[in-house]
């Protein structure tokens, strides 16, 4: 096989064409097919493999929405290299609205996987040895969970320039340092030598244009700093200079009741400022939630009723400027 042929799951790729290749997943309980669409689009040109995933919790709709218009807009056509697409990998959890698989299993703590394991650990077997080994550079796409909204972020490891790079070209409001954890995604292409961009923002079941204006935005910015994205394609300027949120702490709550926060997404706090109030039914019971030290909010509860330990905000604890 030529050097310059591209061969997914026994699909062979050529240059300038466009496949859609499916990977079966399994078998539902009603014998039918259940698969999950890798859209495949390669140029003329030689250059980059970039793959784009979203949909490894399957109530994530936010990062699906990305990738959706990306393919829908023509984005994802490079004008060098190859870009591959996989907008719903958790495709079990997405027909469910479900953040995992049906035995229970997170697919984001499944990685490497294994070819005999559980059905998330042979669906991340498959995306580390039929897909990671051709690529260059990946972009995973997440949402917040548990009813907490996050704001627009990118999340790399401290001290890779790559990465740094990178994630300042994409512009999300904030970059969060974050350690790679066990058995993730992002740990299993570290390993693998494949830089990636893990990109998080609003709240699960919820699609917020706000956040997917800034996921397509920064993925097209990425596209153009390698030399991919086509020229009718316009290219902005983030908004604002990406806060590097070095430290993190995040607040619980002290007790259970009903919430209401009253400090917004995205927002710089000061010492000691009234974040939200926790209160009871009855008129009785009125706490309110204080800042610890300055900072940002980067990540809010929404849900209107939370319990004693619950996480409420997270807030930059270290900061600096790009």
């Amino acid at each position: 096989m030529p050097k310059d042929i591209l061969n997914i799951l026994g699909v062979e790729v050529a240059p300038g064409k466009s496949v859609t290749a499916t990977f079966e997943v399994a078998k539902l309980h009603t014998r039918n097919t259940l698969e999950v669409p890798i859209i495949i689009e390669r140029s003329k040109k030689p250059g980059p493999t970039v793959l784009m995933t979203a949909g490894i919790h399957g109530d994530e709709i936010n990062g699906v929405e990305i990738i959706r218009q990306i393919i829908a807009k023509g984005i994802n056509v490079p004008k060098t290299g190859t870009i591959i697409c996989v907008p719903v990998i958790n495709v079990f959890g997405f027909l469910n609205m479900d953040r995992l698989f049906p035995d229970g299993r997170d697919l984001n703590r499944s990685f490497p996987g294994s070819a005999n394991g559980s059905l998330a650990s042979r669906v991340a077997h498959f995306v580390m040895t039929e897909l990671v080994p051709h690529v260059d550079f990946a972009m995973d796409f997440h949402t917040g969970g548990a009813g907490r909204f996050n704001a627009a972020q990118i999340r790399i490891v401290r001290d890779n320039e790559q990465l740094t790079e990178l994630a300042h070209v994409f512009g999300a409001p904030f970059i969060y340092y974050s350690q790679n954890l066990n058995k993730s995604y992002r740990n299993a292409c570290d390993k693998a030598g494949i830089p990636m961009l893990l990109f998080e923002g609003g709240k699960s079941f919820n699609i917020d244009t706000n956040i997917t204006n800034t996921g397509v935005n920064g993925a097209k910015r990425v596209l153009h700093h390698l030399g991919m994205l086509r020229t009718k394609f316009k290219v902005s300027r983030p908004k604002v200079s990406a806060v590097i949120i070095e430290e993190s702490k995040w607040l619980r709550a002290k007790y259970s009741g009903m919430f209401k926060a009253t400090a917004t997404i995205n927002s710089k706090v000061t010492k000691g400022q009234v974040l939200g109030n926790i209160t009871d039914p009855y008129g009785s019971f009125n706490y309110f939630v204080k800042a610890p030290n300055d900072g940002y909010i980067f990540n809010v509860n929404e849900s209107p009723i939370i319990y004693q330990g619950d996480a409420i905000f997270h807030i930059s604890t270290e900061i600096k400027n790009s």
